[in-house]
C-alpha cells in the first residue's frame, strides 16, 4: 500500500490486479476462500469490511479503519500479500511476484462516493460478464447482505445506509453514473 496514512474510521477503497494480465490471484475455489481467511487474520483486527469483490485477475474491498496503526497494517499487509503468493506459487508451480505493485488505496469523502462504489463493487462480476446478475457470484459480499448467516462484513451498517434490503437490491439495479469511480472502471 502506499503511505498516505489512514485515518481511523474513515472509509478507503482497497484495489489491486494480478502482476500481468495473463496471471490470475485467484484459481481455484479454495483459493478465493484462502484470501479471505488470510485477510481476516491479517487485517480483520485494523480493518472493517464493508463489501468485496474478488474477481479471477483483481479484487476490490471497501473498508473502514478500525485502528490507525499505519505501520502495523502496512506489516500486517505486506505478510499477507507475501504468504498468499507463496502458497500460489506453490501450488501453481510459478515464481515471482503475484500482485501488480502495490494495491491503489483511495480515501472515500462522501456518501455519494460511498453508495456509487458498493454499487460497482458488487457488479464488478457482471461488468466483466462472470454472470449476469450480483447475486450469482459467490466470490462477493453482495449474498451476504441478503441473508442472516454469519460474516464477517459488516452487513448491518451497509444496510443501515439503504434503510432496507429491498432499497438495496433496488440500488443495485440502477446503472452507475461512474462519476465518483472513474478512477477503477477502466480495469
Amino acid at each position: 500500500m502506499d503511505n498516505v496514512p489512514l485515518i481511523t474510521g474513515e472509509f478507503y477503497h482497497l484495489f489491486n490486479r494480478a502482476n500481468s494480465h495473463t496471471d490470475k490471484l485467484f484459481y481455484q475455489d479454495r483459493n478465493f476462500k484462502y484470501f479471505l481467511q488470510q485477510w481476516g487474520y491479517f487485517l480483520g483486527r485494523y480493518l472493517e469490511i464493508w463489501c468485496y469483490c474478488l474477481i479471477p485477475n483483481h479484487f476490490h474491498f471497501l473498508v473502514r479503519v478500525k485502528e490507525n496503526d499505519n505501520r502495523t497494517i502496512m506489516q500486517s499487509w505486506r505478510k499477507f500479500s507475501i504468504g498468499y503468493t507463496l502458497a500460489i506459487n506453490k501450488q501453481e508451480k510459478r515464481r515471482g511476484s503475484l500482485f501488480q505493485e502495490h494495491p491503489k488505496r483511495l480515501h472515500i469523502k462522501s456518501e455519494t462516493h460511498l453508495l456509487e462504489l458498493i454499487r460497482y463493487i458488487h457488479n464488478n462480476p457482471v461488468h466483466h460478464s462472470l454472470t449476469t446478475k450480483p447475486e450469482q457470484w459467490q466470490y462477493s459480499s453482495y449474498r451476504a447482505m441478503l441473508c442472516d448467516a454469519h460474516t464477517r462484513v459488516e452487513r448491518t451498517k451497509v444496510l443501515h445506509l439503504f434503510g432496507d434490503v429491498n432499497t438495496f437490491i433496488q440500488f443495485h439495479q440502477q446503472s452507475n453514473s461512474h462519476h465518483n469511480i472513474e478512477y477503477c472502471v477502466a480495469e
